[in-house]
């Protein structure tokens, strides 16, 4: 939805942006549709933005036509006279603009705040997942539940679909489930989701936070405010903590989700079954059966905790445990998320190139046993000793691939000495059938080769996608 079409009428009364200098930071996905709606408000909206590429004069061109200003190459100066910034998720806290902004005591918020900011009086409310990894697969199953029983939804947000659009769109939704980042969340004071959940925590964008506490603070941001249920992972100690520090409705509950047993207020899983000790009647005694681990796609661990995640949320809604189950059923992965490729001489290929980072890429080795590992990347300032040492017993071999491999490297010779290593010195397009052709030497009957680079891919691919697509290719040439 890059063209960031905003179908809604006008409302009829006067808008609270009626005259007001606005400047919206940032074209793309959030900002095309953000200073469309103000503009449509009447504000006075100048568009900033900091690159001058074609996609972004094309932007301009859309914008200029409707009358709003747009300064191309300079995102850092503050328009004269603004009294409210819009900002695109990714503009860091400390840009120019921002601080030009703190200065002048103009307030700053997200697209997502602008959206919460902007919902009519009967605006469906929202269930929230956020967390390190997980939060798109996540939302998706939680759409998938929601359909299911019935109700009007739409996965939003992060997830690519903007807030503005669902919000001011011409279709009516019961409820939606809405994938926020942590960028989004810090620039988003005021949003106050029906129940929330914080997957996991993991050292991430630490670059644009400042430090991991910041960086947990604004994920916790979710729970503010939540009318029913703070969805917190029992195995993550800190998501719990989290649920502690916010300030919630009277009565709303903290509710965990776990791959053992539940515990009261919690969900879990019982002999392959994934059970319901929060939603129910007298929790102390009874559990209700919502699916079999069989129906979770692919069923490994962390993917499976994703779906209690989900189930919670839906449940906080009233949602029927059938619905649970067919929604489940019913949900399939987006590619390059754990998905079987194909099995060759009795070795299968599995793409997860979306384990970009050590957290999930330690979550997808939990999956497998044994594995002959391909991995490497950009390292985006990562350490891969915890997660070498974690993984160490699963590891058949490893082939290294991409610009920061050596860091993997070490750390398997600290933690993994007696395992295997290929390291391929080459980013060329061929690089990647060599890898798989390194891993198929590597692996015997009933291993799996596992792509989770614990890295991004900028260094050779495009994005992971083309990553993954290329790991498949190589596959399918090698069983050709």
């Amino acid at each position: 939805m890059g063209s960031g079409q905003v179908t809604s009428s006008v409302p009829s009364g006067p808008s609270e942006f009626q005259g007001k200098h606005v400047t919206v930071a940032g074209l793309g996905v959030s900002g095309l549709p953000a200073a469309k709606a103000l503009h449509a408000r009447g504000a006075i909206v100048t568009a900033v933005n900091d690159g001058d590429d074609a996609r972004a004069r094309e932007q301009a061109a859309e914008l200029e036509a409707l009358g709003i200003t747009v300064r191309l190459g300079d995102g850092a100066t503050l328009p004269e006279g603004t009294e409210l910034i819009v900002t695109a998720p990714g503009w860091q806290p400390g840009k120019p603009l921002f601080q030009a902004a703190e200065e002048a005591g103009v307030p700053i918020w997200g697209d997502v705040e602008l959206a919460w900011r902007l919902r009519g009086p009967d605006a469906a409310p929202w269930l929230a997942v956020t967390g390190t990894n997980g939060k798109t697969t996540t939302v998706q199953m939680l759409a998938s539940i929601l359909k299911a029983a019935g109700l009007r939804t739409a996965a939003v947000g992060n997830i690519g679909v903007s807030l503005l659009d669902a919000v001011l769109g011409d279709e009516k939704y019961d409820v939606l489930a809405v994938e926020l980042s942590s960028y989004q969340l810090h620039w988003a004071p005021s949003l106050r989701a029906y129940s929330g959940a914080v997957l996991n925590l993991a050292p991430d964008h630490l670059d644009w936070h400042g430090s991991m506490d910041a960086y947990a603070a604004d994920k916790g941001r979710i729970y503010e405010g939540n009318q029913v249920a703070c969805v917190y992972n029992v195995a993550d100690p800190r998501t719990e903590d989290l649920v502690r520090e916010a300030d919630v409705e009277e009565g709303c509950r903290a509710v965990g989700f776990t791959l053992q047993a539940p515990a009261v207020s919690q969900l879990g899983v019982v002999d392959g079954i994934l059970v319901d000790r929060a939603f129910v009647e007298n929790r102390q005694k009874n559990a209700q059966e919502l699916a079999e681990v069989s129906d979770v796609d692919p069923p490994a661990p962390h993917n499976i905790a994703n779906a209690l995640a989900a189930a919670a949320l839906a449940r906080s809604f009233g949602v029927p445990a059938q619905a649970v189950r067919d929604g489940l059923r019913a949900f399939k992965p987006d590619a390059h998320r754990i998905a079987h490729v194909a099995d060759l001489d009795g070795v299968a290929y599995v793409d997860d190139s979306k384990a970009t980072n050590t957290h999930a890429a330690e979550a997808s080795l939990a999956a497998y046993e044994p594995i002959v590992w391909i991995a490497g990347g950009l390292a985006k300032g990562a350490e891969f000793g915890e997660l070498v040492a974690n993984s160490a017993k699963r590891l058949r071999g490893v082939v290294l691939i991409g610009a920061d491999r050596a860091l993997i490297r070490e750390a398997l010779a600290r933690h993994a000495p007696e395992v295997p290593v290929v390291d391929l010195d080459r980013t060329d397009t061929g690089a990647m059938l060599q890898a798989v052709t390194e891993a198929k030497r590597l692996a015997r009957a009933g291993d799996t080769v596992l792509l989770a680079p614990a890295c991004a891919s900028m260094d050779m691919f495009t994005n992971y996608n083309q990553r993954g697509d290329a790991f498949a290719a190589a596959v399918r040439e090698l069983g050709a």
